[in-house]
């Protein structure tokens, strides 16, 4: 698992870009990606590298370039309560920044606003007192707006602050741009304040002034800092709303428990810490108490509510004996809970690493724009000057090249590029984990958008995987059906099989003794063999059940009773297992698992979205295409054996289909891993969290389609948000260098430039936030 550190001090992309490229280049690092919307910096190890030392020198590393980092730990070793110690820390961090940068805010607009009422009252035609008029007083009018100017530079000092050492590091950030910007408006506007000074005191000799008191651009340094602020505050609140969805993950988990001493509910209690639980530990849960770990009910019964979890809003009714999973909420009776799965190894402490991971994992589509943003502020500081120099050469006045300069330098914003992929993957993510869906990470859900094949395993993914045996028939007069049923249940007695399964669910429900097995041989796909005593000498006899296969197919020709079984229970969408005894065959017995209920609607829902659906099984060809016919699924690959499922995906991808595939996540588990994408079908919320790359957790199809619709949602947004980015910064910039002046178009004022800029950040993080509202089209949840 990657190393994970929390990295504080990041504006930009710019940034984020830096530290991924100076990570990337310690030795012993494998692969470095880092996060700027989640604050985060996901660390790759070669397989020999020493990761204690490796962690010092990746945090002297970070620290090197200006920059804060904390070790978070290991994608692996997490548990609920540290995990809740670090989001509480870093919401009171994120708290207090938000606090004051309000404030910083407020007090910037608030001067600002008079410094610009001051600046341009001649221009909006408002009245100023004498003392200020700049024809009468032109020094008191520039002190004046000088001392208006100071209090906004001290309330946006960060971008100094940040900014210019950076600079002095040459690795410019954004804050570099808005510092050297704003600093040169104002220095330029200080300079004319000191000409004005000295013309004042050589008035008597009739040097003029009032034209430099109407060159300063005090308002333009103090308007730029405030909006600019003002959009940094915009922009926090929004990266920590992106970041909800954990904390609610979080808030799922009591703080305290109750402790049955003795065992059980009549038993002595105690309070203890959450965090003191052991396994083994027998807790009280009354109604409306959330279950503070994962275990098994072992007195009492109720409803639960795994809508956090799970997504699904019924309540799931639980008896003694039933696994539960910590989190729920319990609606009615009080149970006593035995402990069994407790910190990291709870499903909601998985749940969360696999939520936060992808939170803080990239999307391949960004790697364009990580790449610009490493050299875009370098390239706009060559362009601002280089433009406010050419105008110069031109005949310009100094005035007008300072303006060129001073806008160039804050409209640029690279903020948008570096925000326009990671807010859209946390909002997806976190809605993602809402509705039931667990989404392993940017890379995924890019892949999952573009998927155009969807192989859907039978047994247990399409159908409910709970068979029954609907049919016996004997094939050999002296064996009666009870007789074939028993001979059957004892070859299965030892199989794990779900038809196995089936088969001794009947032999019980008929009360029938099984006969003991010997040299029993399972025979993957095909079925079992054994050795079992027949006749009253009890002299053992070689049985075989198992599926009839299309190799056989002579055979059926020769038992032509069997033939018309086989092709009865196949049309019949049923899976017939044949009783030999050698090589004679003596009975079938027909097994049938019904469709899920949302299986049909799930397959149509997948077609409207433009996918081909595939059946994969490893029944005979009639039955599988009987059940494919039931659920208008066009293309089945029957008779496939569980060792060859993973090759039928290999075959799909060379033909150049992006192929998913869904399955239960355990006899798929190869197939899943090798799928572009990998759904694993969740029985129980605490099964299947690590397989595949999305996790449909309520155990259902409801969620493979939601997951789809969520993830080509999340590929337009990034698109719209890229988009906007580069074709802002694209047509942005050179209308901030003046290029429409040249044909007789406007001059681009800085205050403007600065306001864009703001604007242009925040609107890619408010576009991200809108997946959190997003709703599946099919089966609304």
């Amino acid at each position: 698992m990657p190393l994970e550190f929390e990295i504080t001090g990041m504006h930009c992309a710019s940034c984020s870009s830096r530290i991924e490229r100076a990570l990337s280049s310690l030795e012993g690092v494998s692969r470095a990606t880092v996060n700027l919307a989640a604050e985060k910096a996901l660390v790759e190890l070669v397989p020999e590298a020493d990761a204690g030392r490796l962690r010092a020198g990746i945090i002297e590393s970070i620290d090197s370039l200006g920059f804060g980092a904390s070790w978070i730990g290991r994608g692996d070793d997490r548990n609920i309560s540290d995990a809740e110690i670090r989001w509480e820390r870093k919401m009171e961090r994120q708290q207090a920044e938000l606090a004051g940068r309000l404030r910083e805010t407020c007090f910037a607009l608030f001067f600002s606003l008079l410094l610009l009422v001051l600046a341009m009252s001649e221009m909006l035609g408002l009245p100023l007192p004498e003392v200020l008029n700049p024809h009468v007083h032109p020094l008191r009018f520039a002190l004046s707006q000088l001392f208006l100017c100071l209090p906004v530079l001290y309330a946006g000092r960060r971008f100094y602050f940040t900014g210019l050492p950076a600079l002095v590091r040459r690795a410019p950030n954004m804050d570099s741009l808005v510092a050297l910007g704003t600093g040169a408006a104002f220095l330029y506007s200080l300079w004319n304040t000191a000409e004005i000074a000295l013309a004042s005191l050589r008035s008597a000799s009739g040097v003029p002034s009032m034209h430099l008191a109407m060159d300063l651009y005090y308002e333009s340094a103090a308007v730029l800092l405030a909006l600019i602020s003002l959009g940094k505050y915009l922009e926090l609140r929004a990266r920590v709303r992106a970041s909800a969805a954990i904390k609610g993950l979080l808030d799922l988990v009591p703080a305290r428990a109750t402790l049955l001493a003795a065992g059980c509910l009549d038993g002595p209690r105690e309070e203890i810490a959450a965090s003191r639980i052991k396994a083994g530990d027998v807790l009280l849960v009354r109604p409306g108490d959330r279950l503070p770990v994962d275990g098994v009910i072992c007195e009492g019964s109720s409803s639960l509510d795994e809508s956090m979890l799970t997504g699904e809003s019924m309540p799931v009714d639980k008896g003694v004996g039933d696994n539960v999973v910590g989190g729920s909420l319990n609606l009615q009776g009080a149970f006593a809970l035995r402990a069994e799965r407790v910190g990291a190894d709870m499903t909601l402490a998985r749940i969360i690493g696999l939520v936060e991971a992808a939170q803080g994992s990239k999307a391949p589509i960004s790697n364009l724009a990580d790449r610009i943003s490493l050299y875009f502020v370098p390239a706009v500081m060559i362009l601002a000057l280089s433009s406010s120099l050419a105008w110069l050469a031109f005949g310009a006045e100094a005035s007008f090249a300072l303006r060129i300069f001073v806008s160039v330098m804050v409209i640029a914003c690279p903020c948008a590029m570096g925000l326009a992929t990671p807010a859209s993957i946390m909002a997806a993510s976190g809605r993602g984990a809402q509705l039931g869906l667990l989404i392993k990470g940017g890379e995924v859900l890019e892949k999952a958008a573009a998927l155009r094949v969807m192989v859907m395993d039978k047994t247990g993914t399409l159908t409910l995987g709970k068979p029954k045996v609907t049919d016996i028939v004997a094939l050999e007069p002296e064996v009666s059906e009870e007789e074939i049923l028993r001979l059957a249940a004892s070859l299965e007695s030892f199989s794990e099989h779900p038809l196995a399964g089936a088969v001794l669910e009947e032999a019980e429900a008929r009360r029938l003794k099984l006969l003991p097995a010997r040299n029993f041989l399972a025979l993957p796909g095909r079925g079992v063999e054994a050795d079992i005593p027949t006749g009253p000498a009890g002299e053992e006899k070689r049985f075989l059940l198992g599926n009839f296969f299309p190799a056989e197919e002579g055979e059926a020709a020769s038992f032509s009773p069997l033939a018309r079984e086989l092709e009865k229970a196949a049309g019949q969408g049923k899976t017939p297992l044949v009783l030999r005894r050698g090589g004679s065959p003596l009975g079938l017995l027909a097994v049938a698992d019904s469709p899920r209920p949302e299986s049909l609607e799930t397959v149509r829902a997948l077609k409207a979205l433009g996918l081909r659906v595939l059946m994969l099984t490893g029944d005979n060809a009639k039955t599988a295409l009987a059940v494919a016919s039931q659920l208008e699924v066009d293309e089945v690959l029957a008779g496939v054996l569980p060792e060859d499922k993973a090759g039928k995906i290999v075959e799909l991808q060379k033909s150049g289909f992006k192929t998913g595939m869904v399955g239960d996540g355990v006899n798929d588990a190869p197939a899943l891993a090798l799928a572009d994408v990998g759904f694993a079908l969740s029985s129980g919320i605490d099964a299947a969290v690590e397989a595949g790359d999305v996790v449909l957790m309520r155990g259902g199809l409801k969620g493979l389609v939601a997951a789809l619709e969520l993830s080509r949602a999340a590929m337009r947004n990034i698109r719209q948000n890229l988009f906007w980015a580069f074709a802002y910064n694209v047509l942005a910039l050179p209308v901030a260098a003046g290029f429409l002046h040249i044909w007789g178009g406007p001059v681009l004022s800085p205050m403007l430039a600065g306001g864009a800029m703001a604007l242009s950040s925040v609107s890619v993080v408010s576009n991200a936030l809108r997946l959190r509202f997003f709703t599946p089209g099919y089966f609304r949840a």
